[in-house]
């Protein structure tokens, strides 16, 4: 492994470490004012983990950080790992007393804003405990923003070479223009963040449970202070609400800058949000359409529960309003399949992602075309820019490895003795990083608890392989990775 140097790597992982031991002094102080005693527990995390983070930064420093491919492969997939190993230990040596494995299955879970939890009786779970799984999910969503602007276009992962700022240095190296970007970023995704806190508030919620869900809409994580989700709170305005805001979570976050500076024109031009709200648009009229004539729902009721699941579902929120399985198998279908759909690139949302869809559209109608005619000239553009063969190559790639890791985690789960139902529907929410699955077990109204650690270790691993898009974990598990 000659010249590769993993200083950078570690001394940014310590920082990330710093981060998140900063964080765990807010639930530490909400437990304090309630006078819960898990506020020792976050005190004991909080010197732990700044520990470890300090001495990472102190053994890896350097005068300049920057970093090349190979880093930016090892960064990605190892710092995700590391925080979520840190961010279970208040789970496991609070009052609620997580195993390993369901502490690690929660943190990774809420990390990757995929939503599905082993937890019951959150109604009556400690304020610190339930602010830091949805603080963790804000703090995850931000991180995917971030890493899918700054980093993963310059990994060409899976099609993301599309997505380069047009200002940014096309060298082997992170630059630092894309870091200003991510920061911009931020600043929007925390107005977002506050604004829906401030309209859940006035629709009912009390500021507490605002402030959780606010976090976890805007990272379309999903993740509730209730064990009946949003149902729990049987209001029409907050499920409008958090539609909005779990719309706006799926949205490529930099678009909103150009509504920022004023130039609206550029944010309805990228055809990946146009794509991604006529679907959503297209489904939830649909399904309201069928409800009502069907099951005889009233169409102001129907338009709404729709909408809601469709909205949670396709954004990988993972919200329940209600039970869509009593529905019929028709619904259960339906619902399975706006699993891997996702929301848009560049947001928090996971799945598939739209500009995927497009581009494959784009070249099965080339492909079409030259059937009948072979001379034909086709130009492939997506957003008014070439696509050229190594972007349809990357995009066909991504979608052959994303189907094989969902039937291979299936296998994995059933061999672990999970039934049918639930291992391939687990396999495809923790992949899309969805949450809930279908079945009485780990459908919109149940939880993971049940399940197997093996089964949740796999998970957990199909969570990140997911999060990460593929690829950034396959190579790094590469022997050629480690030998050059």
């Amino acid at each position: 492994m000659t010249g590769f140097d993993t200083r950078p790597v570690f001394f940014i992982i310590g920082a990330l470490l710093s981060v998140l031991a900063v964080a765990m002094l807010l639930p530490m102080s909400v437990d304090l004012a309630a006078g819960n005693p898990d506020w020792m527990v976050f005190a004991i995390a909080f010197a732990l983990t700044l520990f470890f983070g300090v001495q990472f930064m102190l053994a890896n420093r350097m005068d300049r950080i920057a970093l090349n491919l190979r880093q930016a492969f090892l960064l990605t997939a190892l710092s995700w790992v590391v925080i979520c190993a840190f961010a279970a230990v208040p789970f496991m040596v609070s009052q609620i007393d997580l195993s390993a494995a369901d502490a690690y299955f929660e943190a990774m879970s809420s990390l990757t804003a995929t939503g599905a939890t082993v937890i019951s009786g959150l109604d009556g779970l400690a304020p610190g405990l339930l602010l830091w799984r949805s603080l963790l999910q804000w703090l995850g969503g931000i991180g995917i923003i971030g890493m899918a602007i700054a980093i993963l276009p310059f990994l060409q992962v899976g099609g993301m070479q599309l997505f380069r700022s047009e200002s940014s240095d096309r060298s082997d190296k992170v630059t630092p223009r894309a870091s200003d970007l991510a920061i911009a970023v931020g600043w929007i995704y925390l107005c977002l963040t506050a604004v829906c806190t401030a309209m859940l508030a006035y629709a009912g919620m009390s500021w507490f449970d605002a402030v959780n869900h606010a976090m976890t809409a805007v990272s379309t994580g999903g993740f509730s202070t209730r064990d009946a989700s949003i149902a729990s709170w049987n209001s029409p305005a907050i499920e409008w609400v958090l539609v909005i805001f779990m719309v706006l979570g799926g949205m490529p976050f930099v678009r909103f800058i150009s509504l920022a500076q004023g130039r609206a024109a550029s944010f309805w031009a990228d055809t990946q949000i146009r794509w991604y709200l006529g679907f959503l648009a297209a489904v939830s009229f649909g399904m309201s359409v069928w409800l009502t004539l069907t099951r005889g729902v009233p169409w102001d009721d129907a338009i709404r529960v729709t909408t809601f699941s469709v909205v949670s579902v396709v954004t990988t929120t993972g919200y329940a309003s209600i039970d869509y399985e009593r529905w019929g198998p028709l619904a259960s279908v339906v619902f399975f399949i706006l699993t891997f759909v996702g929301g848009c690139t560049g947001s928090t949302s996971g799945g598939l992602k739209i500009f995927r869809f497009e581009i494959l559209f784009i070249v099965l109608r080339a492909l079409q075309r030259r059937l009948y005619s072979p001379n034909l000239v086709i130009p492939l553009n997506y957003n008014g820019k070439p696509v050229s063969a190594d972007v349809m190559i990357s995009v066909m790639s991504f979608g052959f490895v994303y189907l094989m890791s969902v039937f291979v985690l299936a296998f994995v789960l059933a061999f672990l003795g999970v039934d049918v139902v639930s291992a391939l529907s687990g396999a495809a929410t923790a992949v899309s990083n969805v949450g809930p699955g279908l079945g009485p077990t780990i459908g919109p109204v149940g939880n993971y608890a049940t399940m197997p650690d093996g089964a949740k270790w796999a998970l957990a691993a199909g969570m990140l392989l997911g999060r990460l898009e593929f690829f950034t974990i396959l190579v790094v598990l590469s022997p050629s990775f480690w030998r050059r």
